[in-house]
């Protein structure tokens, strides 16, 4: 079945139930819910965290501060997004008036293709982040049951490091908590991922934009085409005209702008947040080793952690693929026959190559470009700093 959409069907639902879709009857209302859960939630957990901040189990300590940043990042991005609102409806109008052309565009197959990628990356995306919190879910019930100290309610670890103002006395109170705390889990897992999805789902969308400019490029300079210097006879290349290949780069430029306006300081905030998530869940991995419950801190523990690194990763990787595809857009003009044609096309195609020499790409804050090179660069930042803290433990 083909492709009408670059977006995922979970991803399309995740943009209304997070308010992330502008100027909708219900945007409001699921903002606000938001902004009511995660700032009831925010201020038990770091509630724990402020009061616990000289407790001897250091490990299950940094498990409460890594999972409060955690939730403290999704706030970030829902806010950053939703204030870029006007840019982020202007990207969705590109990507609807892309596929509204895309029967009568040449190399539409390419934007299927890439739409069923970007399908099969959200989804894979999606379901890792919700597995991870099932096992980290179900490695604080294990611990729970695998520790006699912890059989009686008020003394079992909760799935969120929450501080209350009430005792936990009942085992009703624990599960009404615990099934609580697990739906607002998965629902902020969810966030996260729809948004860092929507992300790969952008920069397969212009990357098959560029795919398709490429190949425009092939066609309009093919050895067969019989090229005129009115651009309004093409006939033998169907709709291809210079007019058109510098409109279509020009709506690349304008969308991966889109794109960065809206995720350079989400990139920021998760290089420098995850840094210091991976490096307290890699604290806790390492000293769980060899303890009597640590197979079930390794269960809820070891996900995270990939997962966290995963989403750095997709960040990084998103700004490799776009700076890469981006400069297939000069070779392809210069390995055309551009010489072959009129004056007044070749003239125009050398402009269409110097521009192509400015990389597309995503940044970190508009001050570093994302790229797998960063992604190294965090990951030995998080070794380093979890060196320091077992040196210091």
């Amino acid at each position: 079945m083909m492709e009408k959409s670059t977006l995922n069907h979970a991803v399309k639902i995740g943009l209304h139930f997070y308010g992330i879709r502008p100027y909708l009857s219900t945007t409001i209302l699921f903002r606000l819910y938001w902004i009511t859960a995660l700032s009831t939630a925010q201020i038990f957990q770091y509630r724990y965290v402020i009061v616990n901040i000289d407790t001897d189990n250091f490990s299950e300590y940094m498990d409460g501060v890594s999972s409060a940043m955690a939730s403290s990042l999704l706030f970030i991005k829902l806010a950053i997004l939703w204030g870029n609102q006007k840019t982020f409806h202007e990207i969705l109008q590109m990507m609807a008036a892309d596929w509204q052309d895309y029967i009568s565009n040449f190399g539409s197959h390419l934007m299927t293709s890439n739409a069923h990628l970007a399908h099969r990356s959200s989804r894979s995306i999606i379901g890792l982040q919700v597995v991870a919190v099932f096992f980290y879910t179900y490695g604080v019930l294990a611990a729970n049951a695998g520790d006699p100290d912890r059989w009686e309610p008020y003394a079992r670890e909760l799935i969120l490091k929450m501080d209350f103002p009430f005792n936990i006395s009942t085992n009703s109170i624990y599960i009404g908590i615990t099934v609580v705390q697990f739906v607002h889990l998965m629902l902020v897992a969810c966030g996260i991922t729809v948004i860092n999805s929507l992300l790969v789902t952008l920069i397969l969308h212009d990357c098959g934009q560029i795919d398709m400019l490429c190949e425009w490029l092939t066609k309009l300079f093919s050895r067969d085409a019989s090229l005129s210097t009115n651009e309004t006879t093409s006939q033998s290349t169907g709709k291809i005209t210079m007019r058109s290949i510098i409109a279509k780069h020009q709506r690349i430029i304008k969308f991966s702008d889109n794109v960065e306006d809206v995720y350079t300081y989400i990139a920021l905030m998760i290089l420098l947040s995850d840094t210091l998530i991976t490096c307290c869940l890699g604290f806790i991995i390492v000293t769980s080793i060899g303890t009597p419950n640590g197979g079930a801190i390794l269960v809820k523990s070891v996900l995270f952690y990939i997962t966290m690194n995963f989403e750095v990763f997709i960040y990084c990787f998103a700004g490799e693929y776009l700076s890469a595809k981006s400069k297939k857009i000069g070779n392809a003009a210069y390995d055309s026959l551009w010489y072959n044609t009129s004056i007044k096309n070749s003239r125009t195609i050398l402009f269409v190559i110097l521009r192509a020499q400015k990389r597309l790409t995503i940044t970190s804050g508009k001050i570093v470009d994302l790229s797998l090179e960063r992604f190294t660069s965090v990951v030995k930042a998080s070794a380093s700093y979890i060196s320091v803290l077992l040196a210091m433990y």
